[in-house]
């Protein structure tokens, strides 16, 4: 008989049949096991039972298990909850992407089940939870909306140099594109474009203040095709080039040395 207290793994697969031996497993070894045939599902069970570990598939259709990660780390009740990927994408790109976003271990199917657990249990001893979070503070109380506009905005900046198309940033954190603009507009008043070009700007006035860059490689870094493109923007927003902007800076900093 499994008890209360034993650790709850969520397990998020469209197709569970491929995995039973593993929950089985996981049941026999007296640990509890929640199960959920869809990301959108998985996600509201995460936040709702805040288990202790997460097994999570890839491909899964809608919204896909990679985009379920981003958002599972950007909520304050599941962003500290391990995560291991088990699917059968097996594609280097997919396993250093989920990796990159916040899992903690990616195991390929077919697995051996008592890997599996053993694997589990090693994350499960490495981090053990923090207090969870109560649910009347503001803070824990993010909607989904809230969660996948702070999962659009931390794809965008962490990809300013090569963004993706619109829908393609929008599948990235597990919605569409005319959703996640009406998200951007009632959250921050603003396109998603709009927030984008901020967004350069913003990230270009910091690399022009704490680095030595060239402008073409400032232009590069925050997604410009050339340097003029970068000065023509700047100069638009900031009303100097950014080339007088850096010597401002220095010379500020000159002064105060003095």
């Amino acid at each position: 008989m499994l008890m209360q207290n034993s650790p709850l793994i969520l397990v998020i697969d469209d197709q569970p049949e491929e995995i039973r031996a593993v929950t089985e497993l996981f049941r026999n070894e007296q640990l509890r096991v929640s199960l959920a045939t869809d990301m959108r599902q998985g996600y509201e069970r995460a936040v709702a039972l805040m288990p202790d570990l997460i097994l999570l598939d890839v491909r899964m259709p809608n919204i896909d298990g990679l985009a379920g990660c981003r958002l599972l780390k950007e909520s304050p009740r599941t962003r500290d909850i391990p995560i291991i990927f088990l699917s059968s994408a097996g594609a280097q790109d997919e396993r250093l992407e989920g990796l990159l976003h916040g899992a903690v271990d990616y195991v390929l199917k077919p697995c051996l089940p008592a890997e599996v657990l053993a694997r589990v249990r090693i994350h499960l001893r490495l981090a053990p939870r923090s207090a969870v979070p109560e649910p009347s503070t503001p803070q824990a109380l993010l909607s989904p909306d809230e969660v996948i506009l702070r999962a659009a905005m931390r794809f965008i900046g962490a990809n300013l140099a090569k963004l993706p198309s619109l829908a393609d940033i929008a599948h990235k954190v597990g919605t569409h594109d005319k959703k996640l603009s009406a998200i951007f507009r009632e959250h921050l008043g603003t396109t998603v474009f709009a927030w984008i070009r901020d967004e350069r700007l913003r990230r270009g006035r910091e690399l022009l203040a704490d680095s030595r860059m060239s402008m073409q490689d400032i232009a590069e870094q925050i997604g410009f095709r050339a340097a003029c493109n970068f000065t023509t923007a700047f100069r638009e927003r900031m009303g100097v080039t950014p080339s007088t902007f850096r010597r401002g800076l220095q010379q500020r900093a000159e002064e105060a040395a003095d």
